[in-house]
């Protein structure tokens, strides 16, 4: 039986010995997730939605395993560290064309495949177009979404945008040596790529074993961070934790009433396949009823853009 350690115990722990960080598995990290996809859609409302961003997963494995971005000069690593701020931040970073490769293959994989949704296959038709026509004009679409913009974003293109630019921070975090972290990052960000977490996992096993580490939605880092504490204004005072009867008791709203706000949490110990990203998108009915609670979601998930597309 997985023993889960209660708040008090944990903070009491000496946490140099608690890992900070777990890197993404390069070989592995999309697999999981579209496998994930793939179970989840077996009984779920929104199943073509969720088998549609499986087939773009399984495109992005195939795009990493050819992915090899530019790293980090050893002048900004060292910036990083003497501001303690993440190397690999991806707000201003000076990304290379490779990312827009990337969308092209993301593209071409999705809208080649069987029984694709036509909706889906014109999307893809008109990035395509925009990548050939107006190059600057996708690049403007990768900068709003990895600022989270609420405004002018096109909802049906920003998952598959998005989907490139993991590929591209993913391969970079993959390849980063965790020893050139800052000793200290900005809290509630990735401390890698600065990007905000799309949810938290209770960990099980070996040296991660009862921990809550947060998830980046754009390079698939985790990190650590007590539990019981607010991921968005650290407030501990006002947590609490929201399910629907009778649904898996692997998956919970963390919400907070001193700033409003609401992410999901998931535990391994009740369900050893939870996947943030996945598990999130096939949840949609717990952020129905945790914003009619009054909650708003702290951030989104990266395969369901969230914002206005109105200017």
């Amino acid at each position: 039986m997985q023993r889960i350690l209660p708040r008090g115990e944990i903070e009491a722990l000496d946490h140099n010995s608690i890992p900070r960080i777990k890197l993404p598995e390069r070989e592995s990290v999309f697999a999981v997730r579209a496998a994930r996809l793939r179970q989840l859609a077996a009984d779920s409302p929104v199943a073509d939605y969720l088998l549609l961003m499986a087939r773009l997963v399984d495109a992005q494995q195939r795009a990493l395993a050819h992915c090899h971005a530019p790293e980090a000069t050893e002048d900004r690593i060292s910036l990083a560290q003497a501001h303690g701020m993440p190397p690999l931040q991806a707000v201003g970073w000076p990304r290379d064309p490779l990312w827009r490769k990337v969308l092209e293959q993301l593209l071409d994989d999705v809208a080649g495949g069987q029984d694709v949704p036509a909706e889906a296959v014109e999307v893809c038709a008109a990035l395509r177009r925009a990548l050939a026509d107006d190059p600057e004009s996708v690049e403007d679409l990768a900068d709003a979404v990895l600022a989270e913009q609420d405004q002018g974003v096109d909802g049906a293109a920003a998952p598959f945008v998005m989907a490139a630019l993991q590929v591209y921070w993913t391969d970079l975090a993959s390849r980063f040596d965790e020893k050139q972290l800052p000793v200290a990052s900005p809290f509630g960000v990735c401390p890698v790529c600065a990007s905000l977490p799309v949810a938290s996992v209770v960990r099980v096993g070996g040296q991660f074993e009862g921990y809550r580490y947060l998830c980046c939605s754009l390079c698939a880092t985790q990190w650590h961070m007590v539990r019981v504490k607010c991921s968005h204004c650290e407030d501990v005072e006002s947590v609490a934790y929201q399910a629907i009867e009778g649904r898996s008791e692997a998956i919970k709203a963390e919400t907070c009433d001193h700033c409003h706000t609401y992410r999901k949490i998931f535990y391994q110990d009740k369900d050893l396949n939870v996947e943030p990203v996945a598990d999130d998108l096939a949840s949609l009915m717990l952020d129905v009823l945790v914003g009619e609670a009054g909650y708003s979601r702290a951030s989104g998930n990266p395969l369901l853009w969230h914002g206005s597309e109105e200017d």
